[in-house]
């Protein structure tokens, strides 16, 4: 009897030990001990015990190490809803979510109910992979389970609806609880930012201050990446004071938030004067000005100088400073600057990130070397809509309609579907080409087969693709037909094809339009002078000569962009 009480002591002892020591690893991170109690657990026959198991699952997965969590949850004999609960966890938050649906699948044929954490795991999953279907479905299990009002599990399905993009689903959720803590309103406020709704979240902001909840570095990061333009610029300045009084103006990550949202707000130089300020400045700080020079357009000698600072500082570079100074050597034709971060992102991603391998299409294309452009694209093991339309562009951009032309329609034979983007730049290319057919086709494409409403963009090319052609008529009879207000380049397309052709009719209609919409550029009334001219019309050649000079307008001069062969940056030094 007094073995047995030993024994069952000394077990109970080990129990609590190896619980004490796994906990501990989980709230840590200490990994060695972690692997010691496994090591003890098996040796010591503790491993057909659930409790144990299922903690020693949970330690897997908080370390990343995925593979081994399922292992262990392979080899219960035993397991328990938080067993199933812990292996479904660890694959949502190791981004593993279609495995965490078939683990969720195989529990409910196990005849297993899910607990609130199951059911807020499993949303999470379906939030990341976007799956609106099986995420209803998951939400028809929450309502004819106890546990549709939990708060763990109300604030998934909010957060699950607005990421999928039912705003209207997420608020009349939101609306329905009648206790709220902090994550309801982040998933709410967040939801919108994605959406695109500032106004929307500012207001959800207000609301949830107005009821005394305090806001969290998640609440404003949400709000602030969701303002941008100048009509939000006062709204930015009233939350980075409130960051300020509620003590949140030392959190780096806010930081780069401010930096991000002024410059979204045209206020390059607030970012500037907060980067400044930070006592401590890291990568994202620094990625956010970067990226805010990079929008601006006009701040690229002040972007490629904090660049080498950060690669002296030794920071991590991401994609996004990458993509953003590739940019930048894409606007001003740096070859030789581009194919130094080219190296640079080699040598931190070996197999292009997407993004990256985008932003390189673009750079070489813009650059003159669409050959390399079409290699980049080639060595690109994922490709989406972006990197296709890139591509397109650059061929169009270099006067090659036709291989324009025969991408678009690989990119249909591989099941892609092409966007609104993608034929503008096909049309485009066509105008430059003289493809007037392919043009037609293309637009016809683009109504007919995958239902995209043209946009002023679009018509214009087409008018131009038409005046190019010299089929006028045609070209005036679009834009009197069209339900959209022509603008001033697509009556700049017909007053030039006029000038080319000679058609002074359609050439006076066009310049009425053009000096009523433009009347300060003079370009339109000397190509009307010149029509006149062309056609012997000497009179009235002189009086749209003399309108330039009665209303003192000047042309613009012609600008080159030269860059110095002699002088270049060095971002690579050897070391």
């Amino acid at each position: 009897m007094r073995l047995i009480l030993s024994s069952t002591f000394q077990y109970e002892a080990y129990y609590s030990l190896y619980m004490n020591i796994l906990q501990h690893c989980i709230d840590s991170g200490t990994v060695l001990p972690g692997f010691l109690v496994h090591n003890h657990v098996i040796t010591n026959g503790f491993d057909l015990n659930v409790h144990l198991n299922t903690k020693i699952i949970i330690f897997y997965a908080q370390l990343g190490r995925i593979l081994d969590a399922r292992k262990v949850f392979d080899r219960m004999l035993e397991r328990s809803v938080v067993s199933w609960t812990a292996m479904i966890s660890g694959y949502t938050r190791n981004g593993c979510y279609g495995n965490a649906l078939v683990v969720f699948r195989e529990m409910r044929r196990a005849g297993i109910m899910a607990n609130q954490f199951g059911y807020g795991s499993i949303l999470r999953a379906c939030t990341g992979l976007r799956c609106l279907e099986r995420g209803m479905q998951i939400q028809g299990c929450v309502q004819k389970s106890r546990f549709f009002d939990n708060l763990f599990v109300k604030s998934a399905l909010i957060d699950f609806h607005s990421k999928c993009g039912r705003m209207e689903d997420a608020y009349d959720l939101f609306q329905t609880m009648s206790k709220r803590d902090l994550v309801s309103w982040n998933a709410i406020i967040g939801g919108y930012a994605v959406q695109g709704y500032p106004e929307d979240s500012y207001l959800v902001f207000r609301s949830m201050m107005r009821l005394g909840q305090k806001p969290d570095s998640f609440t404003f990061g949400s709000l602030l990446s969701a303002l941008s333009g100048d009509s939000c610029l006062m709204k930015v300045s009233q939350v980075h004071g409130l960051i300020i009084q509620l003590g949140f103006g030392s959190h780096n990550t806010l930081g780069g938030s401010l930096i991000n949202a002024y410059a979204k707000c045209g206020r390059i130089e607030s970012s500037h004067q907060l980067y400044k300020s930070m006592k401590e400045k890291d990568t994202i700080s620094c990625t956010a000005l970067i990226a805010g020079y990079a929008r601006e357009g006009n701040h690229n000698r002040d972007a490629l100088g904090l660049f080498i600072e950060m690669t002296r500082w030794g920071m991590v570079i991401d994609e996004v400073v990458l993509c953003s100074i590739l940019n930048i050597c894409a606007n001003i034709a740096s070859l030789n600057l581009g194919r130094q971060i080219h190296t640079l992102a080699f040598k931190h991603q070996p197999c292009y990130d997407v993004a990256i391998g985008n932003a390189l299409i673009d750079m070489y294309a813009k650059s003159g070397e669409i050959e390399e452009a079409n290699r980049v694209f080639n060595e690109m093991e994922l490709k989406n809509i972006i990197s296709w339309t890139s591509l397109i562009a650059g061929y169009g951009k270099h006067g090659y309609g036709q291989k324009a032309i025969a991408l678009y329609k690989k990119m249909e034979c591989e099941g892609l579907k092409p966007n609104d983007v993608t034929f503008l730049s096909l049309l485009f290319a066509c105008s430059h080409t003289g493809l007037t057919v392919e043009g037609w086709e293309c637009f016809n494409n683009m109504v007919g087969k995958y239902a995209i409403l043209p946009r002023a963009e679009h018509l214009s090319c087409l008018v131009d693709i038409f005046a190019r052609a010299g089929w006028l008529e045609e070209a005036y009879h679009m834009i009197c037909k069209m339900n959209i207000k022509p603008n001033a380049s697509l009556w700049g397309s017909v007053l030039g094809a006029c000038s080319i052709y000679g058609n002074t009719f359609l050439g006076e209609v066009a310049a009425k339009h053009l000096f009523d919409m433009d009347p300060e550029n003079s370009v339109n009334y000397v190509v009307l002078s010149s029509i006149y001219a062309a056609g012997g019309a000497w009179d009235n050649a002189r009086l749209t000569r003399n309108l330039i000079k009665m209303k003192t307008l000047k042309k613009k001069p012609g600008r080159s962009f030269l860059h110095s062969t002699k002088s270049n940056i060095v971002l690579l030094q050897p070391s």
